[in-house]
This record gives structure tokens, C-alpha cells and sequence, in this order.
């Protein structure tokens, strides 16, 4: 039977999911919005291709060549506005990306380390029907994972209100209707942040002549050590370090991202199982 961490985030393993809070609209909110017959023609996107913006019904999002498409809405920065918008360097994508929020760059970090093939930041504007007349909404982005499309919302909690709702249920429908995943992230499980933003350190592609990270694999290749043991049993334990961070980036290694990165954190080679009882870690079931 497989076997996984509990409690615990295994970051070899885990998804987008098991990293982040999310709002789930109520059914209030859905039924706020005109999903009557022929809604998918009636409710249309709005991209912006080669300069000059494009529109295409809900029903037709299949067709729309989104990788050619750029941000419907550019970022501003200005003096004292109160968010923090900014570029992310992402090597799963090898570019930066823009983001509007801290709140927008952590999960553009948590969509790196997840390999997101392409992200697109401000994808399209959807004009969608209601109860009291027509809306229009900018998700956040939408990225292109390796288990297919994925678009985002990024809203703390305490941020979200009637009216954002009633939104995010638009874009959730919109979503739906064309095979998409929709969240909207309003948090994260402690401790995911902190953990992700050390590995990131470490992320770009790195030499490694002395054969390290060889030495790294073979020594997990028994079973889960710390990670204070792990550097130990190298030659270069100080040299060692910053390369079984770039192994835990990469998913080669694993270890709880629920919970502080230390020495005594535990490391195992991805995909290792067992049943048996690890030293302060509770019962692996």
C-alpha cells in the first residue's frame, strides 16, 4: 500500500492544492449569475493578440492560441500605491514574470516549483451576465501545467467580498465549460512560503564538479536521514548544502514543506515509501 507523511506536505509528491487556502463561492453567488441556455455564446473573453484585442464566446476558449496572447491589462507602478507589483524570475517558464501583489509572486514561485510550463499573467477580460445586468473580470493567470490549464485568482480572504464573488463564480464557470481548473488563492499552510523562498535560492541550473549531488542521492538511498546528516556524510559538507537545496527545488529530494527547513528537518529520495515509524516524525501511514 502506498505510504505517504502524515502529518506533513511531502514536497516531492504534493500539488498546488495541498499548499494553498482557497475561497469557494457559495451557492448564492452562482446563482446570482445568467447561466440560462446559450450562456457559453452570450458570455465573451476579451485577449489581447499582436496589439490589438480579440474576443471569443466562452464556448470557443478551446480555440484561442494563448500563447501567443499578452496581458490584457499592463502592470503600473507608481509612487506610494499599496501594492507591491513586480518581476519573478521563473525557470520552469525561463523568463520573468509579472505579478501585482506579494500575495501574486508567491504562488508564481509555488507554479515554478511545480514545473508550470507557461504562465500568463492578466490573460483576458470575461463580460458575463447576472442577475442585476453585465460584469467584466480579470483572473489573475492562467498557467499551463504539466496536468493541463489551470486559471487563478489571488485574493486574501479577509479581501474578498460580494462582489469578488460573485466574480470568481463567473470565472469558475468560464473555466469549467472549457476543461480548465479554477481557485482563487486566498492563503497558504504554514510554513510553505518561508520553505519554498529557501529552495528558490537555489533553483537556476548549477554546475556541479565534484559530483555532489550524486553523493546526496546515494546517501537517501536508503531511507530518510536529516538534513544536517545528509550534508555530514558528504567530503564538502559547506558545498554540499546549497546542492541538496537545488535537489529539493528539483523534486529529486523530498521533504515536509509543513514544516520549518532546518537540520533536523527530514530528507528521502522522491518517491520513497515506508510504513515504519521515523524518530520524532510520527507514524508514516
Amino acid at each position: 500500500m502506498s505510504t505517504r507523511p502524515s502529518p506533513g506536505i511531502r514536497s516531492d509528491e504534493c500539488d498546488l492544492i495541498a499548499l494553498t487556502s482557497t475561497f469557494t463561492a457559495d451557492g448564492a453567488h452562482r446563482e446570482q449569475l445568467a447561466l440560462g441556455e446559450g450562456w457559453t455564446r452570450r458570455w465573451v473573453t476579451t485577449w489581447q493578440l499582436n496589439g490589438s484585442q480579440v474576443v471569443w464566446p466562452v464556448r470557443d476558449l478551446g480555440s484561442v492560441p494563448v500563447l501567443d496572447s499578452e496581458p490584457v491589462r499592463r502592470f503600473t507602478w507608481r509612487a506610494r500605491q499599496r501594492h507591491r507589483p513586480g518581476l519573478e524570475f521563473m525557470v520552469s517558464t525561463g523568463r520573468l514574470n509579472g505579478f501585482e501583489s506579494l500575495e501574486e509572486r508567491d504562488l508564481l514561485r509555488a507554479l515554478d516549483f511545480l514545473r508550470a510550463r507557461e504562465v500568463l499573467p492578466q490573460p483576458f477580460r470575461l463580460d458575463f451576465e447576472h442577475t442585476a445586468g453585465r460584469s467584466a473580470h480579470i483572473p489573475d493567470f492562467l498557467a499551463l501545467l504539466p496536468g493541463g490549464s489551470w486559471l487563478f485568482d489571488v485574493r486574501p480572504a479577509a479581501l474578498v467580498k460580494d462582489e469578488d464573488a460573485v466574480k470568481f463564480a463567473a470565472a469558475s464557470e468560464a473555466a469549467t465549460a472549457v476543461g480548465w481548473r479554477y481557485s482563487v488563492v486566498t492563503g497558504w499552510r504554514p510554513h510553505v512560503v518561508g520553505v519554498l523562498d529557501a529552495l528558490s535560492a537555489r533553483r537556476r541550473p548549477r554546475k556541479d564538479p565534484l559530483g555532489l549531488q550524486a553523493e546526496l542521492l546515494a546517501v537517501v538511498g536508503g531511507g530518510p536521514v536529516t538534513f544536517g546528516e545528509l550534508s555530514e556524510a558528504t567530503p564538502w559538507p559547506a558545498l554540499a548544502r546549497p546542492e541538496a537545496i537545488h535537489l529539493l527545488w528539483h523534486r529529486r529530494l523530498g521533504l515536509d514543506l509543513g514544516s520549518p527547513l532546518g537540520d533536523r528537518s527530514l530528507v528521502w529520495l522522491a518517491g520513497w515509501h515506508s510504513g515504519r515509524q521515523l524518530p520524532g516524525q510520527g507514524l508514516w501511514s
